[in-house]
């Protein structure tokens, strides 16, 4: 009889130890999620400004087009579209900042494409954001006139 009161005392422990473990577990998990969201974003921003910097870069041989590069805008919207449509944001690139710089059209000038991004934590937005306020991200990428 007394062996069967200590097992009962035991199941009873293991639940109460399961009952203060679980809301930590689970923030962990949460956290897991939500920080390799925020690196995929990264990666994508990174993936965006490379495109756009291989998208300045290139030489225009139709000799219809004035400009023999594409314009600011032109990359400036293809940064755009590439970060619609791959961050895991439910679509919201409107925080989305992008500077290009050139130092000229000349073969072998660079040019810099920078992408500035805020992202807000997706899970737990308000938890997160309260301690945190989200984290900026970026990308720059640089590369040579053609």
């Amino acid at each position: 009889m007394y062996f069967s009161f200590i097992k009962f005392r035991q199941k009873g422990a293991v639940a109460i130890e399961f009952a203060f473990l679980l809301p930590i577990l689970l923030v962990l998990l949460v956290g897991i999620i939500e920080f390799s969201i925020m690196f995929y974003d990264k990666a994508m921003l990174t993936n965006a400004c490379r495109e756009g910097a291989r998208l300045g870069i290139v030489y225009n041989f139709d000799p219809t087009v004035t400009d023999i590069h594409p314009t600011d805008g032109e990359i400036t919207a293809t940064v755009q579209a590439y970060c619609q449509n791959h961050l895991i944001s439910f679509g919201n690139s409107s925080q989305l900042q992008t500077q290009i710089t050139r130092t000229g059209d000349e073969h072998g000038d660079p040019l810099t494409v920078t992408v500035a991004y805020h992202y807000e934590f997706l899970v737990l937005p308000n938890f997160i954001t309260a301690l945190a306020g989200g984290l900026d991200l970026g990308a720059e990428s640089v590369m040579r006139m053609e």
